[in-house]
């Protein structure tokens, strides 16, 4: 369901959500891992694009989309595509249409979730359960087209929970309603929604400190790459019992 007080998703774009290349968490193929891959698909929005990182021996596929203020670059998203693949969990990273073609912002929820749609009969043809994911705005997608699209589960990274300043303006229901297992990764002080304002019963993991893009501050008790290895850590054990 569709928050009735947004017309499109630019309230969950936020300067956090472009990473610093120097973040990409890239490696070269190795014996568990398939390599990188990409193919473009065709939907209502216009093209599409699936950037793969296969597994050697997989077990899952975990399909990622990003957030409404970035892209794929985004350091979460890199990080988890980077360590999964050597635990059996194949990566794909969706580029939503409106990215693709180079334009500043996110269209409506509804075109959003329409190419979502599209892309999924290509996850599917991999022949694993599909784990639905993304940062942000792709993690409302996530959750909104779990049920139908028949999710094996849902990964919510940075849930915008309500735009900074609003929490009036919940997005709960979207969380709530996916109807499939959902975990939930945020940072401490996301302003989107800070991991203790989540509905009672909702699994969350906190990224000590971490901002809506997961970045912490220099001086911060936990470092950069240890929010990441949060990050990864609890995604890893999450999927190993899904």
């Amino acid at each position: 369901m569709t928050d009735s007080n947004d017309s499109n998703d630019t309230d969950d774009a936020d300067p956090t959500d472009r990473a610093d290349p120097t973040d990409r968490a890239d490696h070269a193929a190795g014996p568990e891992d398939g390599g990188t891959a990409e193919t473009v698909v065709a939907t209502p929005a216009g093209p599409a694009r699936v950037t793969w990182r296969r597994a050697g021996r997989p077990r899952l596929l975990l399909a990622l989309g990003h957030g409404a203020g970035g892209g794929i670059e985004a350091r979460d998203l890199r990080a988890l595509a980077g360590e999964l693949p050597a635990h059996g969990v194949s990566v794909a990273l969706v580029e939503q249409p409106w990215r693709v073609a180079g334009r500043r912002l996110a269209p409506a929820p509804a075109k959003l979730d329409e190419a979502w749609r599209a892309v999924w009969p290509l996850l599917e043809g991999e022949g694993l359960p599909v784990v639905s994911g993304g940062r942000s705005a792709g993690a409302r997608v996530a959750c909104r087209t779990a049920a139908e699209l028949g999710a094996h589960a849902v990964l919510a990274l940075a849930f915008p929970l309500h735009p900074p300043g609003k929490p009036e303006r919940s997005r709960a229901g979207e969380l709530l309603g996916a109807g499939v297992p959902t975990l939930v990764v945020q940072g401490g002080r996301d302003p989107f929604g800070r991991p203790g304002e989540f509905p009672a019963g909702t699994e969350v993991v906190e990224v000590p400190e971490g901002d809506h893009g997961f970045a912490v501050p220099r001086r911060a008790a936990v470092g950069q790459e240890e929010a990441l290895g949060v990050i990864t850590g609890s995604v890893r054990a999450w999927l190993a019992r899904e």
